[in-house]
């Protein structure tokens, strides 16, 4: 099934992303890392600028 809900790629002070639908508020701590479309684009955006899975302050 395909999503045509709008999603929002955001991050938190840890440097940790997901995503979250464009439509609702974002949740304390989360901030937007600045991209926005589709699911499937969002999830392909953090695939490319999440190198490091280790939370910040673990590196």
């Amino acid at each position: 099934m395909q999503e045509s809900q709008d999603y929002t790629v955001v991050v938190n002070l840890e440097e940790q992303y997901s995503i979250w639908r464009a439509d609702r508020e974002l949740p304390i701590g989360w901030r937007s890392a600045g991209f926005a479309g589709s699911k499937e684009d969002c999830l392909a955006h953090i695939d490319d600028v999440w190198t490091d899975m280790r939370p910040l302050s673990a590196r």
